[in-house]
């Protein structure tokens, strides 16, 4: 990315946001190549906002076909469109993006995700994954972590009035301003896979509740083979019989994961299009961040429930990558 200007069409199109973050981060935004797999809500909003800052390209990847229930928080789907003959959440979502902004290049990547090889990944410089089993997520977050290059990955998951955020951006350097100077800061982050297992009784007394409860049902899908929001209140006691396993084995009592809470999560499994906004956001900031080197970083969870209207970064990780 380094080494070319900005074009005038580029200077013109984004001045303002040239005002905001400067000619050199905008230079990185549009030189920056997004992969995004899991065409929802969330998902949809967070792409919206990286083609508006005017990224150099997305490419998504969603083979599934568009359904009804695909309407309900995904505004990329027009309601009024009935003609889609069996088109994919990706095609028509990416029909959709163009008309956002027509010099950010937008495509389509057909094919499961976990087959594509580590040199797939090379030509990105983040990569989103939403709709995912934990599987999958693992295995995805190892291939970015075997490029030469630094590629930021990101998870996003939303369940009704709930939603949480993973980062991992490696070992992350970046600059910061501080009253007159510029600070150059520098931190390491845990993979997905090492955050999530790490023990339970080795976290702070006060992590979110949202933390421990996303991890009961990600466990229990996984164990099913089923895949995220595939899980409903039919299955709270299988649920309920996981998070008692789980507690015990990790020294957790069971109040850190309320049985109200699991049943909210059980029974909105589809988005709320406000919370999607939200968190959506939060993600695309955190994007530009990380292209730019830019602003702090959120190291590495965040969380989000609507009903209390609070947002919490959760930094976990083990003692060698812990801030």
């Amino acid at each position: 990315m380094d080494g070319e200007e900005l074009t005038e069409q580029e200077t013109a199109l984004y001045d303002r946001q040239i005002r905001v973050w400067g000619a050199d981060a905008q230079r990185r935004l549009s030189k920056s190549h997004i992969l995004v797999c899991g065409m929802k809500g969330t998902v949809a909003e967070f792409c919206k906002n990286i083609v508006l800052a005017g990224v150099g390209s997305v490419t998504l990847v969603d083979d599934r076909i568009v359904a009804d229930e695909s309407l309900s928080a995904n505004f990329l789907i027009l309601p009024h469109e009935n003609h889609y003959n069996g088109k994919t959440l990706a095609e028509v979502c990416c029909d959709s993006l163009k008309e956002f902004n027509h010099m950010v290049h937008v495509a389509v990547e057909t094919g499961d995700i976990s087959t594509f090889g580590v040199e797939f990944f090379e030509k990105f410089d983040a990569v989103i994954i939403s709709c995912c089993s934990l599987g999958k997520k693992k295995l995805i977050n190892r291939k970015c972590r075997k490029l030469s290059k630094r590629v930021a990955f990101y998870t996003v998951e939303c369940r009704g009035s709930c939603g949480e955020m993973f980062v991992d951006l490696l070992d992350y350097k970046y600059s910061k301003k501080k009253l007159e100077e510029t600070i150059e800061c520098q931190i390491e982050y845990p993979s997905f896979e090492e955050a999530i297992s790490v023990p339970w009784r080795a976290l702070p007394r006060r992590v979110s509740k949202l933390y421990f409860a996303m991890r009961v049902i990600e466990q229990f899908e996984d164990v099913e083979g089923r895949n995220p929001g595939e899980t409903t209140i039919a299955d709270l006691p299988g649920v309920l019989k996981l998070r008692k396993e789980l507690c015990e084995t990790n020294s957790l009592d069971e109040s850190q994961i309320p049985d109200a809470l699991l049943e909210r999560l059980l029974t909105d499994t589809r988005e709320f299009p406000p919370v999607c906004a939200i968190i959506g956001g939060i993600l695309g900031q955190e994007v530009i961040k990380a292209i730019s080197g830019k602003g702090d970083p959120l190291k590495n969870f965040f969380f989000f429930d609507a009903m209390d209207g609070k947002g919490l970064i959760e930094d976990i990780s083990g003692p060698s990558t812990r801030s």
